[in-house]
Parts: C-alpha cells; structure tokens; sequence
C-alpha cells in the first residue's frame, strides 16, 4: 500500500485541530458582547456614601460678607450672622466617634473658581477639612458636575461634597442616583441640610438629614 501523501493523514489532522481550538474557543466563549454600563453607573460598581451640603449662608440684603480675614467682600459667607458660624460648628457634625449619626468624612470636594458661590463653597467646609486633616478638593467649577462625579466615586469613602444648590441636581444626576426614592427635585431653600447617598450592590439610596448645627436650626 502506497504511503500518504505529505500533509495528509493523521498528523495533519493533529497539527489543524491544535490550530482551531483557540479560535473555536473564542467562538463558544460568550455569545453577546457586554452592554455597556448606562450613564452614571458602572457595572461593578463598589459601594459608596457621598454627603452632599450646600454652602453656609450668604450675606442678605443690606447685609455684607466677609472673606477669610474679616474684610468686606459680598461674595464671602455672611460674616456676623450665621455664614462663618455655621462654618465654624460644622466638624460637630462628623466627630471622631464611630456612633455618629454620619460618618467621617475621608475626603473632601467644594466647588471651584471665581464666582461668589464656589469661594463660599470652599469657605464652609475649611474648618472642617483642617480638623480632618485632609485638603479641599477644589478644582471642579460649578457646571463640571460630570467630571466631579467621576473623581468622587474614584476616591476614597465616605465622601463630602458641598456645591452651589443649583448644580447639585445635575451632581446627583452624574453619579447615577437621580432615581432614588424620595429625593426632592431641586435642593430645598435651607442651608442646614446633609443629603446622604448610600449605594450597596450597585443599588442607591437616599435620606436627608439635619444638620442642627445652630439656634434656629430645624
């Protein structure tokens, strides 16, 4: 009987099954490709609490601000009134004790730039980020919500975040919790509010909370 011709015959068969059997592997190793996570969520997505406060009070009318050395300046906290008084008492609100209503925060964000919302923003939570010992991430202006969203959810836990109310709806929107139950569409006019966002498992939920910081205080 005549020998196979080269390339023929068993060892041929052996050396193409070797060759196939990565490319059918890839063909039988998932069928459809992966969705791709929807706006403000990740499809592991870790867990994370992130408070949100808006900044202390401003000055009224015929009344005026004051800067950090006590010089007039309409853009500043409300001086002798409840602005810098509130942002002096706000490291009551986290103390070191882990029975704390909220917990402490390990980083935290204020609005940037110029304009008279972010320099209270930055004023309000100073007192409470040198108790902390950490900095005050300021280097997102109001209207890069979506890009603040993304380094709060890269940083460490728990996270305080306190902006100008009108950009907070577009904040929560970014991080992906605008669905939650029970948020208010817009931030309510008060200043001594925290709202909590707690996500578990991918899932957000939400509760407000006061500060009662100050006499007057609800």
């Amino acid at each position: 009987m005549p020998q196979a011709a080269a390339g023929t015959g068993p060892r041929r068969r052996a050396v193409l099954a070797a060759a196939l059997a990565p490319l059918a592997a890839a063909g039988c190793s998932g069928g459809e490709e992966p969705r791709p996570p929807t706006a403000g969520q990740q499809p592991d997505a870790e867990d994370a609490v992130i408070m949100v406060i808006r900044h202390a009070e401003k000055p009224y009318a015929g009344d005026s601000g004051q800067d950090e050395d006590g010089e007039d300046d309409p853009g500043s906290l409300a001086g002798c009134r409840r602005g810098w008084r509130r942002a002096d008492a706000l490291p009551r609100l986290f103390p070191p004790a882990r029975s704390s209503v909220l917990p402490r925060p390990a980083a935290v964000f204020a609005a940037g730039g110029k304009a008279p919302a972010p320099a209270r923003c930055r004023q309000t939570v100073t007192a409470l980020a040198t108790a902390l010992r950490t900095p005050v991430r300021a280097e997102f202006a109001v209207g890069a919500e979506a890009a603040l969203a993304h380094a709060v959810l890269a940083g460490p836990m728990p996270v305080l975040v306190c902006w100008e109310h009108t950009g907070i709806p577009r904040l929560v929107r970014a991080l992906g919790a605008h669905q939650v139950l029970g948020l208010p569409a817009t931030w309510p006019d008060r200043y001594d509010l925290v709202w909590q966002f707690t996500r578990r498992r991918g899932q957000w939920s939400f509760r407000e909370l006061p500060q009662q910081l100050l006499p007057g205080d609800a």
